[in-house]
């Protein structure tokens, strides 16, 4: 954990306000899920459930993204951050749009405040763009890991650019296509070239670290990279031009060797680690690389799969669920629970280390509240994905009530950490 330590990591102050806000993100996710069972069973394009999705996508997973980042960048690009006022300017203009454009959805505005929402999010996502862009440009030896992020943060302006211009396409009409043909591609782009490709990056030097792994063959990654890069680019570019089936199934190959690639080196992360033991946030970790595989044998389904029946809107439903709450959400429980401790502790401990006793960064939350947290977490999206498959109401609504319960352990554990007082004791 001592790789996150670093003379050039930001102030806690613009770093953990990002944690706060996704933790209180969740929780509202959580509730507008449980009183929306009917809409997850009936509805594929409902104004609630995206709503829904741009809440847990932008104020729960990529604001904490956003947090977690601004502490990971400094590491990873082994330079400063280019601008700490930048950042924190993208965070309250992040949160403003959030809301707006979430209730532009929620009410249905598509023709008119979903216009003006969706132009302040577009300038938001710009300006952290712009900050990590310049970043990466001061790096000297751009590593895999970087690029990565990098061009990562690339598919995030594409997938934003996209998005604005389907909101401003309910105002004008200039798209040839549907909103829907317009709406998957969006998401694609979000979810494969922003949130994969991130996963990736991040995760390739966290579980590492966290692990204690060393000499791992990064081969691997480079092969990744380029496999999920270039088949995206070609799945693009099929949506746009040609909507050929065998194109996007070929595309889907070549971003699941790709994703084959990266689980090998987790793989061979795991197995030559020297710290055998996994606490709750590395069986998070594990579990959420483990579940990659469902997301991508659920998309060969879809490519495959003829009309759009009752039963295949669901499947595509759990698709997104899968991704979403199954390989996204999970990995950030178990990277809030690694770095948001060290991050706090730093702040509060550094310039009390070899003088006083300090505690041990997984002593500034509660691990019983973070076990319960994890299982129970299992417990809800489980019942979550057999309610849509079933089609049973009570079985999905089981699953939102227990999510609510996570989310307010998630957030309880996250303000007893930003609430922590320094504990000092004298040296023996």
């Amino acid at each position: 954990m001592n790789g996150l330590q670093t003379a050039n990591a930001p102030s806690s102050k613009i770093v953990v306000p990002h944690f706060v806000v996704g933790g209180i993100a969740l929780l509202i996710v959580a509730i507008l899920l449980a009183i929306s069972t009917p809409e997850l069973l009936t509805a594929y394009f409902d104004n609630k459930l995206i709503a829904i999705t741009h809440i847990a996508i932008l104020g729960w997973a990529s604001m904490m993204v956003f947090g977690a980042l601004y502490q990971l960048i400094p590491v990873v690009y082994e330079t400063s951050l280019y601008s700490e006022k930048l950042a924190s300017l993208t965070f309250w203009l992040f949160l403003i749009s959030i809301g707006f454009l979430s209730y532009s959805f929620w009410i249905a505005s598509y023709s008119n405040l979903l216009f003006y929402a969706s132009l302040l999010m577009f300038f938001s996502l710009l300006l952290f763009i712009i900050n990590l862009h310049l970043t990466y440009r001061k790096t000297k030896k751009p590593n895999i890991q970087s690029k990565f992020i990098n061009t990562g943060i690339y598919w995030l302006a594409a997938t934003e650019l996209l998005g604005t211009l389907v909101a401003f396409n309910f105002k004008y009409n200039f798209l040839s296509d549907s909103h829907l043909h317009y709406l998957k591609i969006h998401a694609h782009l979000g979810l494969v070239g922003w949130f994969l490709l991130l996963i990736i990056g991040a995760a390739s030097i966290l579980i590492p670290m966290f692990m204690i792994s060393h000499n791992l063959n990064a081969k691997k990654l480079d092969y990744s990279y380029y496999f999920i890069n270039i088949s995206l680019l070609l799945a693009m570019t099929n949506w746009f031009l040609f909507q050929s089936k065998y194109v996007s199934i070929l595309a889907w190959i070549g971003i699941a060797i790709g994703v084959v690639f990266f689980l090998s080196f987790v793989y061979e992360t795991y197995s030559t680690r020297l710290r055998r033991k996994l606490d709750v946030g590395l069986k998070y970790t594990v579990i959420s690389i483990s579940f990659l595989i469902i997301p991508i044998l659920l998309a060969l389904f879809l490519l495959i799969s003829g009309n759009s029946t009752a039963f295949i809107l669901r499947v595509t439903t759990i698709y997104g669920i899968s991704m979403i709450f199954g390989v996204i959400s999970m990995l950030i429980f178990g990277q809030t629970y690694k770095t948001l401790p060290f991050i706090i502790w730093l702040d509060r401990y550094q310039n009390y280390v070899g003088k006083y006793k300090t505690p041990l960064p997984r002593q500034l939350y509660s691990e019983k509240l973070a076990d319960v947290q994890f299982y129970s977490y299992l417990f809800a999206i489980s019942f979550i994905i057999i309610g849509v498959i079933l089609k049973q109401a009570v079985i999905l609504q089981i699953g939102t009530s227990v999510l609510i319960f996570v989310a307010l352990l998630n957030l309880a554990n996250i303000l007893k950490m930003v609430w922590h007082k320094t504990k000092i004791e004298d040296l023996d």
